[in-house]
């Protein structure tokens, strides 16, 4: 693809029973990319090339999206819990030959890498977070503003298969309305790029499998978040996080981390949730500068 030219696409098995579809480019320190939620390995498309001049920068779509495989729902929300999300990941960067890499994630993405490096303390060399505080925090802030501003969470979380009817109605609406939320953001996503984050949430093995990533938040993700609160993390950590959203007018984003995390810092930037595709070159610099350190 145009987008990641010089990339090579591959398709990894995972002891987990998914197919991971990723890019993988450039020379140097292996660093692995995660995405969020509703897109793809494609929201990095205006950085990763640039940091592949520094790094091996391997892409992913997370199991569920994307072109990765659509693995069905279980009743406890197994298959898509960040623990089982996080193991595909390990199991990407294994095939690779990457034992230790550099880890960066956005969204749902950045969820995955938080469980990541807590279950795999050893592998993650850096871990940089973007417009998240944990899952476990988030539900114990839940007010009227919370579930206003973020009312996809309680939507999604809804028992099979409401959700995926609603949006199965209309999924191409669905999708392009949730970067329509941010009027000031829309030059930020190129027609070809929403055509392609349409394609593949248009399918409906993915509109069960995103509603199953939601589930899981709000079931076994925080049995085991609750389980190993203590386990913090010790490996450098970086939170960059929208100053317009909903975590950054309401929260002390670096004081939440810091219950979570050993040593952490982080900053803000004056844009939406959207970050690496609203304020490309400032999210280039900053995440290039945290993982040379």
């Amino acid at each position: 693809m145009a987008f990641y030219e010089g990339f090579e696409t591959l398709q990894i098995d995972t002891s987990g029973g998914a197919t991971i579809n990723l890019v993988k480019g450039g020379d140097g320190p292996p660093l692995l990319l995660l995405h969020g939620y509703p897109q793809s390995h494609m929201m990095w498309h205006k950085i990763a090339p640039r940091l592949a001049e520094d790094f091996t920068v391997v892409v992913p779509d997370l199991r569920g999206y994307g072109d990765s495989s659509k693995v069905h729902g279980d009743p406890e929300h197994l298959n898509y819990s960040k623990r089982a999300m996080a193991q595909d990941q390990v199991d990407v960067m294994a095939h690779l030959g990457f034992d230790r890499f550099k880890l960066v994630g956005h969204d749902r993405g950045a969820r995955v890498s938080h469980r990541l490096t807590k279950d795999h303390q050893e592998r993650v060399e850096r871990l940089m977070v973007l417009d998240i505080i944990p899952t476990r925090r988030m539900f114990q802030i839940v007010n009227k503003e919370m579930a206003t501003n973020t009312y996809h969470w309680f939507f999604l979380i809804q028992p099979y298969d409401f959700p995926e009817r609603v949006i199965g109605a209309d999924p191409d609406y669905f999708l392009r309305r949730s970067f329509r939320r941010n009027p000031d953001a829309e030059g930020a996503f190129p027609p070809e790029v929403v055509d392609e984050y349409a394609r593949c949430f248009s399918d409906p093995g993915t509109i069960h499998a995103t509603c199953e990533d939601y589930r899981a938040g709000a079931s076994i993700d925080l049995v085991h978040d609750d389980a190993d609160f203590d386990n913090k993390i010790t490996c450098p950590m970086f939170a960059l996080w929208s100053s317009t959203g909903y975590v950054g007018r309401t929260q002390d984003v670096l004081a939440v981390w810091n219950e979570y995390a050993t040593n952490v810092r982080g900053q803000s930037l004056p844009c939406g949730h959207y970050i690496p595709e609203e304020m490309p070159d400032e999210s280039y610099g900053i995440i290039k500068s945290f993982l040379q350190e």
